[in-house]
Formats: structure tokens, C-alpha cells, sequence
């Protein structure tokens, strides 16, 4: 009696052992699967956040420009209004002349 309980029992020792080994291979094959998905998509993320990265450093470089050539348009605005300021005095200054020139 007490030999058939043994075999009973190592009966289902075994049968849980095998149960769990193969629940264990299965999940270490999920982990698997699952551990080469996640590098998938992290290598994925990375790529686009160099990329977004490497996009915000030309948009910083191309504001610098712009900033570089609005100053340079002020420049260039205020020698015109100079320029233009010194030939309506001199319009007015020669605008009796006029009288002098004939037209077409």
C-alpha cells in the first residue's frame, strides 16, 4: 500500500515536473520573442529621436541665419530711408530747377 502511494506520488511529481517544464520553455520563448520586439521597437524610438534631434539642430542653426539676415535687412532699411530722406531734400532743394528742364 505504502509502495503504491510512493508511485502515485512520483507519478505526479513527474507529471507536474513535465507540466512545468514545458510552461517554462514556453515562456522562455515568449521572453525571447518578446525581449527581441522591445529592442525592435527602443532601436526604433532611438533612430527617431536622433532624427528629431538632428531636426531641432537645423532648425536652430536656420533661426540663427534668420535672425542673422533680419538684422542684416535692418541695416540695409535704414541706409535706404537715409538714401531716400537725402533725395526728397535734395527734390526740394532743386525743385525750382524744374521750371528750367523741359519736358519730353
Amino acid at each position: 500500500m505504502i509502495l503504491y502511494a510512493f508511485l502515485v506520488g512520483l507519478a505526479v511529481a513527474s507529471v507536474a515536473i513535465a507540466f512545468a517544464a514545458v510552461r517554462a520553455v514556453g515562456l522562455w520563448r515568449q521572453a525571447k520573442r518578446t525581449g527581441g520586439l522591445l529592442s525592435t521597437e527602443l532601436a526604433t524610438f532611438e533612430e527617431q529621436a536622433a532624427r528629431t534631434e538632428r531636426l531641432l539642430a537645423e532648425a536652430e542653426s536656420s533661426s540663427q541665419d534668420l535672425d542673422a539676415a533680419v538684422a542684416r535687412l535692418r541695416v540695409s532699411r535704414a541706409r535706404l530711408d537715409v538714401l531716400l530722406g537725402s533725395l526728397e531734400a535734395a527734390q526740394r532743394r532743386t525743385r525750382w530747377l524744374r521750371v528750367l528742364v523741359p519736358l519730353r
